[in-house]
């Protein structure tokens, strides 16, 4: 058998006559097929159907499995046999084309099919392949992944249920959900090989789902590009729904030593990836959040005396009394992010709060970014979501979180972009929305318009199905646009046969505006919002533009928008 599998995506359209009533009602297809071998035209390859069918007022089962005989050659047809449920009824769906040089076209788009119920026969109808619309994407959506290559969500993996969006790879099963989750941690390990000019960023923002208070804890490496002694800082911030924003900082403070790369094969995350079987890359994200308190004042050097709180020498009190391994993540300044837990103190902030991931990594940037740092930032989430517990204090107020929703986020690279904007959208059982667009601050790319990086995880799928295609298009047209402003910021895209447009509010009152310096010792100013608001509106091509879904967050969206 081949070590390869033939996997692809099919839409058909059409109508239906049911127990011989009129009129004739209309019927779709979206299938998935999966066949455990490479495709040979002149031999006959059977195949795994799974996808829905709807019928209007009458059927719509997104969970329809069958099987599918493609012998164009061999025995000049490709037949479909795919039982169903509508309401009560358990239907069968059986036709073929029937292939013929006489007519290569109609033969092969064209599938004339009966309906059975307990083998007696319920209706007939006809089903068409939108040659239009759907050629395009059908041949495109072609994969041959090796039969062993199970890839965790948003890589090329499985079904994809029709009603996904397309190019979205299908959920694992729950032993191989469990090992993506497992495998987050490792991302958390730090980056910074020793180079200057560098910048590494552990941030996590989530939302109390008692009181709507939004939370942001940011800590971050900084090696500046003139040599100086790396140093750790950071910051929280506390977004309550009664009162002003508020935040203290921590840090700055001496990078605390590891054992040089060049010593341990590679820095901590480089040899957690070696070591895993199949390790990629996540994306990129040229934004990161920094800070001083008003943008109206010279921002403090970190390498001067800092005339703000005093970072506190220990962490919370954990499990292990020596505190977590200084290569397992962030560990400066008595504050730590680290797999599993984030704790610390600054000002009059404290906190102790368990992570728990719920979804594999999604990678805003391609996956090759992450590992092999060709961009000038890289950014990714170690779990698309995940959920927190424990306790955050600030101002005499003490927030105890339950399954309170958020995510962290890891980025990697040189600096900020000249300008950015970032969004992440927790959709729930939906799924998530993570949104990166940036201008480059290097001279020839300054008037280029905003990249737009958007990846859209939803019914444990990821669309687009490449990172790149948001923000490269085809060679150029088709990219997503933004128009990055304030109080409003707007992306809209297409891919395939889908189309988005998010629109997102920070206003005033609920935004905070830090500044801070890059490696290279330019001012960035960042405004922040954990309690933004977005709308999002997903859209399907059906011979013409329909709604798909929407989904409004009123006070639950994290958003920024920079600039140098």
């Amino acid at each position: 058998m081949s070590r390869r599998e033939t996997r692809f995506t099919e839409t058909m359209l059409g109508t239906v006559r049911l127990d011989g009533r009129e009129p004739r009602q209309r019927i779709r297809l979206d299938l998935h097929a999966r066949a455990d071998g490479v495709l040979r035209p002149w031999a006959t390859t059977r195949a795994e159907l799974t996808g829905r069918v709807r019928i209007t007022g009458l059927a719509d089962d997104p969970h329809a499995a069958g099987e599918l005989e493609i012998s164009p050659l061999a025995r000049r047809r490709i037949r479909y046999r795919l039982p169903f449920t509508a309401g009560d009824r358990r239907l069968l769906l059986d036709g073929w084309k029937s292939v013929t040089p006489a007519r290569p076209l109609s033969s092969m788009t064209v599938l004339p099919f009966t309906l059975y119920e307990d083998g007696a026969r319920v209706g007939e109808g006809t089903l068409r392949f939108p040659l239009a619309t759907g050629l395009l994407p059908f041949l495109a959506g072609f994969r041959f992944p090796r039969a062993a290559d199970r890839r965790t969500a948003g890589g090329h993996e499985g079904p994809e249920p029709a009603g996904s969006p397309q190019g979205v790879k299908g959920p694992r099963s729950s032993g191989r959900q469990k090992n993506g989750l497992q495998e987050n941690g490792r991302y958390l390990a730090p980056r910074w090989d020793g180079a200057a000019g560098r910048t590494e960023v552990w941030y996590t923002t989530l939302t109390d789902p008692g009181t709507g208070t939004g939370i942001w804890l940011h800590h971050e490496l900084t090696a500046p590009a003139d040599g100086s002694p790396r140093y750790a800082h950071g910051w929280v911030a506390a977004f309550p729904q009664d009162g002003p924003v508020r935040h203290a900082r921590f840090g700055p403070v001496p990078w605390p030593e590891r054992t040089p790369a060049d010593e341990a094969g590679g820095t901590p995350a480089q040899q957690a990836e070696t070591q895993a079987e199949n390790s990629r890359a996540p994306g990129h994200g040229p934004d990161h959040r920094g800070g001083d308190e008003d943008p109206a004042r010279e921002p403090h050097n970190p390498r001067e005396p800092h005339d703000g709180p005093e970072p506190h020498g220990d962490p919370p009190a954990s499990g292990d009394p020596s505190g977590p391994a200084p290569d397992e993540g962030f560990t400066a300044a008595g504050v730590f992010a680290v797999p599993g837990r984030l704790a610390g103190r600054a000002g009059d902030f404290s906190w102790d709060l368990a992570e728990q991931a719920q979804e594999p990594p999604l990678f805003t940037f391609p996956r090759w970014s992450w590992r092999r740092p060709l961009l000038p930032a890289a950014q990714m989430l170690p779990a698309a979501r995940a959920a927190y517990d424990g306790v955050f204090t600030y101002a005499g107020r003490t927030l105890t979180l339950r399954a309170a929703p958020g995510a962290s986020a890891r980025i990697y690279g040189h600096g900020n972009a000249r300008r950015w904007a970032w969004l992440h959208a927790d959709l729930g059982k939906d799924g998530v929305l993570e949104i990166v667009a940036a201008v480059s601050p290097r001279p020839a790319l300054r008037r280029l318009p905003p990249l737009v990086f958007l990846r859209l995880r939803h019914g444990g799928r990821t669309w687009p199905r490449r990172a790149e295609r948001s923000a490269a298009g085809w060679a150029g047209p088709g990219r997503f646009r933004a128009r990055i402003g304030l109080p409003v910021w707007t992306v809209t895209g297409r891919a395939g046969l889908r189309r988005i447009r998010v629109e997102v509010t920070q206003p005033p009152e609920r935004t905070i505006a830090l500044e801070y310096r890059d490696p290279d010792g330019s001012l960035s100013v960042c405004r922040n919002s954990e309690t933004a608001d977005a709308r999002i509106l997903l859209e399907r091509w059906w011979g013409h533009w329909r709604g798909e879904a929407e989904w409004t967050l009123e006070g639950t969206a994290h958003a920024e928008v920079g600039s140098r």
